[in-house]
């Protein structure tokens, strides 16, 4: 039989201190000697962080989690039925109008109905199905098993009794920790993480991109199925009329016309707003979602250290995030920082 190998030794340090000043570490079970109190401190060893006061915390009331998960429910099936409204809406008012002017427009602004629906509703059901990032399982607690530097910069989670590795985050309504957490969306069910936070922007681009095209084709066939507008006052007063009273004189003959439309034309009106306003307010969340990570930075991170930039700025962040293939961004970092390089050189 081999001879067995010993430990590594924990170098401890035995003083007259008070007992104030030992504390436990959760991630290795080993004894720590403080010289003062601090009500957070890392363990030497495994680099567990760890709060003096933080106690395990109960879980939420069962009135708290049914509202959460009826909140979620809720605006889930908003969203599903406004996506399914717009795009049965829109074939049955737009395409009439289209294929009377030539087949093949209308069986090219199908197709491409076809396929931006397609790629919306493939991203919604990724970015909602997918797992948001649960942190992977660790060994922690004991100390031959816990190795150096094991636990670095990890923390313990008081609600799941479970490490929580760095810039990771507890979602109450998932009850679970999310690694890379940027936000819990409602309008998903779930949370945007590590793991579908890709998933998530995407399905932003595309409701971009088919609430766009959807207010264009609405706005278009609007025009083409209007019926006829009269401006009496225009011809007598022709130009001596002000601009306000021309604005008033439009606005109500096109108020007055909207009478007469059929349904498919309220329809399309009605389409053409809702597209509008949320094209308005997707794309606001798209550039903020851009911008948090060109910095390296998630929402929920942003929040709790407003001053403090987690990771490097640059359009490599961009890059690596959308998982470009690997010449066109081994050529992009390149010219990135070489710009980078020259700026800095002129600025020397």
């Amino acid at each position: 039989m081999g001879e067995q190998q010993p430990l590594p030794e924990v170098e401890q340090c035995v003083t007259s201190i008070p007992e104030d000043h030992e504390a436990t570490c959760w991630g290795c079970g080993l004894r720590l000697v403080f010289t003062s109190y601090a009500p957070v401190y890392k363990c030497g060893w495994c680099g567990a962080v760890t709060q003096c006061d933080q106690t395990s915390r109960k879980s939420d009331s069962v009135c708290f989690s049914r509202w959460r998960r009826f909140r979620d429910g809720f605006f889930v099936t908003v969203l599903i039925l406004f996506m399914l409204f717009v795009i049965c809406g829109g074939v049955w008012a737009v395409y009439p109008v289209v294929f009377s002017i030539s087949m093949f427009c209308g069986i090219f602004h199908c197709t491409v109905a076809a396929v931006l629906s397609v790629f919306t509703i493939a991203s919604y059901c990724l970015a909602s199905l997918k797992s948001a990032g649960a942190p992977a399982n660790i060994r922690w607690g004991s100390y031959p098993m816990v190795e150096k530097n094991d636990l670095e910069n990890y923390t313990f989670c008081t609600y799941c009794s479970k490490p929580k590795p760095p810039r990771a985050h507890h979602c109450r309504s998932c009850k679970m920790c999310v690694v890379d957490m940027d936000h819990h969306c409602p309008f998903i069910g779930n949370c945007v993480g590590a793991s579908n936070h890709r998933a998530f922007v995407m399905f932003l681009i595309s409701v971009v991109t088919s609430c766009s095209y959807a207010a264009i084709m609405t706005i278009y066939a609007s025009y083409h199925i209007w019926p006829p507008l009269h401006f009496p006052n225009l011809s007598s007063y022709g130009h001596s009329m002000g601009s306000m009273k021309l604005l008033m004189e439009i606005i109500t003959t096109l108020a007055s016309s909207a009478f007469f439309l059929s349904a498919r034309g309220i329809i399309l009106l009605y389409l053409a707003f809702a597209s509008l306003s949320v094209n308005a307010g997707i794309a606001v969340l798209l550039c903020q979602q851009l911008s948090y990570i060109y910095e390296g930075n998630t929402y929920i991170t942003r929040l709790s250290s407003s001053n403090v930039t987690q990771g490097e700025r640059g359009l490599q962040n961009l890059v690596r995030f959308f998982g470009c293939p690997y010449p066109f961004s081994r050529v992009l970092l390149g010219y990135l920082n070489k710009s980078q390089d020259n700026s800095g050189s002129k600025l020397l």
